[in-house]
């Protein structure tokens, strides 16, 4: 599961990583949203996910990973409840610049005990806060792996997805031989 707030760069990072063309749900923003939804430092954006982003990624004939990019605004959260169905873990995306928009998603992965990991959507290279700060601001557990990068390069985006592995792996007991 992929979540965060508004713009943050949720379908960014499905259509960065998935192996097929992802499922996208967007829509234009209307006048309808004004109001309603918060543009604060997004103020140039067209288009919103009003359902999901779907992806995919084959690692083995075995095993699939499937990607789900929640909806950000507040008024779609409804829908996380189904998506989180049979997740193991999530990232949730950050904005340095609106750092307030991730509190949600980090409360509801945190509430239902769902390992996470922070990715900061670095937009243009642009690293406004280190991952201490970062850190701090969102009030994160020391063990809540945090990384940096412009998660339209596919590069960055897989780092993330692994970082998750990693974390996922590491929550595991180990099982006595």
């Amino acid at each position: 599961l992929i979540a965060g707030g508004f713009g943050v760069g949720k379908t960014t990072m499905v259509g960065a990583v998935s192996e097929i063309r992802p499922l996208r749900t967007e829509e234009y923003l209307t006048a309808a949203s004004i109001g309603v939804d918060d543009v604060d430092g997004v103020a140039d954006k067209a288009t919103t996910t009003v359902a999901m982003d779907f992806g995919r990624i084959t690692i083995s004939t075995g095993l699939v990973v499937y990607l789900f990019g929640t909806p950000g605004q507040e008024r779609f959260w409804f829908m996380w409840n189904d998506l989180v169905h049979g997740a193991l873990g999530a990232v949730v995306l950050a904005d340095t610049r609106r750092l307030q928009s991730s509190f949600g998603s980090i409360d509801f992965f945190e509430s239902r005990g769902i390992p996470f990991v922070v990715g900061v959507n670095c937009f243009d290279g642009r690293q406004e806060r280190t991952v201490p700060e970062v850190r701090e601001a969102l009030d994160l557990d020391p063990q809540v792996p945090i990384l940096m990068g412009d998660l339209r390069k596919r590069a960055d985006s897989r780092d993330l997805l692994l970082a998750l592995v990693d974390h996922l792996m590491a929550e595991q007991p180990v099982a006595a031989g």
